[in-house]
């Protein structure tokens, strides 16, 4: 019987027919990682998206309802391990874990996305904290969640180990809307 990559076979009686599995640990770890939603190619997770998923969806709410904008301001930056601590996901700590243990490369582009993420979103707030027109606070909202949105794409791809690239520099400043 040929090996493959997630079990090996050992013939338990001579090869009469039973046998017990045994799983490589790397193999079983990936099981964890993969039961748990975090890629086990890359050890990230994309449940931490949701931070920035949940700062798009209030500023695309805020022409609706304007009171979604005391929620928008108290949004605060947060890294990928305290999002972590923080959560109710089940498997935190392997999350945690999984992104101690990634490619530092890997690990340092999504911290670079997440980090020009929340560049974003503060600037963002900023110019929303003053007075403005509705058309001046859309176009300060519009500009901020095409940028944002792109941004997640690329951190779900290099989450997912589909991306080899990082976004265009300069991202935040294109967001300086006013001043």
């Amino acid at each position: 019987m040929p090996l493959d990559t997630a079990t090996l076979l050992i013939e338990a009686d001579g090869g009469c027919g039973m046998s017990m599995q045994h799983q490589r640990p790397a193999d079983e770890r990936a099981r964890r990682l993969a039961a748990a939603n975090i890629n086990p190619a890359t050890g990230l997770a994309s449940d931490y998206l949701n931070h920035f998923n949940e700062a798009i969806m209030l500023l695309e709410m805020l022409s609706s309802c304007p009171e979604c904008m005391v929620d928008f301001q108290a949004w605060k930056p947060v890294s990928y391990r305290d999002h972590f601590a923080a959560s109710k996901f089940r498997d935190r700590a392997l999350a945690i874990e999984a992104y101690d243990t990634a490619d530092p490369a890997i690990r340092g582009r999504l911290d670079r996305l997440a980090e020009r993420m929340s560049e974003i979103l503060e600037a963002t707030r900023a110019a929303l904290a003053g007075e403005q027109t509705p058309d001046e606070t859309a176009t300060v909202v519009y500009r901020a969640v095409v940028n944002l949105k792109r941004l997640v794409a690329n951190a779900g791809a290099v989450i997912n180990g589909d991306s080899d690239e990082e976004p265009a520099p300069q991202i935040a400043a294109d967001v300086a809307m006013r001043r």
